[in-house]
């Protein structure tokens, strides 16, 4: 299957076959299936942070009891990594630099 060049913005969790003004803070080569799995991530990323908007004008629930922050913390570390696995050298190194993942 053929990998085509998309570019990620993780500020707006766009993914784009085009190169636009501030859309590149990743490159990655990527089939449509995997740009779907990553879409997906991204969906559960966003649906986990609008929870935890929701969560934070609750006063009497501390951050650190709140499994909404937990869900954004890992559906992030799971959007790094596809991120990662599937980036181009400067890609990873960036990642990498960041410290974000495990390894």
């Amino acid at each position: 299957m053929d990998r085509d060049k998309y570019y990620i913005n993780m500020g707006t969790r766009e993914i784009s076959l085009n190169h636009d003004a501030n859309n590149d803070d990743f490159v990655i080569y990527a089939t449509s299936d995997e740009v779907i799995t990553l879409r997906e991530v991204f969906n559960a990323l966003e649906e986990a942070d609008n929870r935890s908007f929701y969560r934070a004008h609750i006063p009497f629930m501390p951050y650190h009891q709140d499994q909404d922050n937990d869900d954004t913390d890992a559906d992030m570390k799971k959007a790094f990594q596809q991120i990662y696995d599937l980036g181009d050298d400067t890609t990873k190194h960036h990642i990498a630099e960041m410290g974000v993942l495990d390894n």
